[in-house]
């Protein structure tokens, strides 16, 4: 998960952890705040605009790979005929 998604939860340490084990009560929740609503709506669309434009860029890099890695072997094999 990236920091992206995980911006409204505070990270427990290992302690705080282990402690929240025995949490019944769900009292050591921590939230990172905003000082208002739209600053943490901005954040939060600016968050998802971005995470998906990353997963987008990855997959068009991946294919982009795969398509020059398909035209090396048709290269070979027009070579060697």
């Amino acid at each position: 998960m990236s920091e992206l998604s995980t911006f409204l939860f505070a990270r427990p340490s290992f302690i705080e952890g282990m402690a929240r084990l025995l949490d019944f009560g769900g009292t050591l929740n921590e939230y990172n705040y905003s000082s208002n609503e739209q600053r943490a709506d901005a954040f939060a669309l600016w968050a998802d605009n971005t995470t998906v434009g990353n997963d987008v860029r990855s997959a068009w890099l991946e294919e982009l790979v795969k398509a020059r890695r398909d035209v090396e072997k048709l290269k070979k094999t027009e070579a060697a005929s």
